[in-house]
């Protein structure tokens, strides 16, 4: 009986949170703007990250195995996803203090920022508040160099999600005619 009620308000919760979540942004529109700080301390906002490809990533929590490996696959994938014309950027409601720890740690050659409130996240649609667990869901925006979103990845196998985006580059760059 216990198992029951604990089960049912789970669900409760889970359901609750998934109709207070903020609307995902859908492909084809502009991507919503923000301004965070990276794990340097040096503002980051989307306008500066125009004119390439964004690779805009959310993930749950630093140094953790899935954003481990997902940053890591992304670390050691940078030479063709910078040939392929993108950039990536990490966002999660970790400190700044935290990121800079984490990109120190795996030597990840590319901006964390700290969206400390989840603001950021809540534009995205990426962000998860289970009251006693604040998170950022794990997403994925590849945006354009006109800052549209090309696609969104709201499923991520982190083992393959790099290859998944450098494909998905490449997919791009032949049929724009590149």
């Amino acid at each position: 009986m216990l198992k029951r009620v604990c089960i049912s308000l789970f669900l409760l919760i889970v359901l609750t949170n998934l109709a207070w979540a903020d609307e995902v942004p859908v492909v084809g529109s502009m991507a919503p703007a923000f301004t965070l700080l990276d794990q340097g301390g040096r503002e980051v906002s989307l306008d500066s990250l125009r004119g390439k490809w964004l690779v805009l990533y959310f993930y749950p929590r630093n140094d953790t195995p899935g954003c481990t490996e997902e940053a890591c696959s992304f670390r050691d994938d940078m030479a063709q996803l910078t040939r392929l014309g993108a950039q990536i950027v990490g966002v999660s409601i970790d400190s700044t203090a935290s990121n800079a720890e984490f990109a120190e740690k795996y030597h990840l050659p590319f901006p964390l920022l700290a969206d400390k409130d989840g603001e950021v996240a809540k534009r995205y649609g990426a962000y998860a508040d289970w009251k006693l667990v604040r998170f950022a869901r794990r997403y994925t925006f590849l945006i354009d160099a006109q800052g549209k979103i090309a696609k969104t990845y709201l499923k991520v196998d982190t083992s393959k999600h790099s290859a998944e985006i450098i494909a998905d580059l490449k997919h791009f760059s032949s049929s724009s005619g590149k």
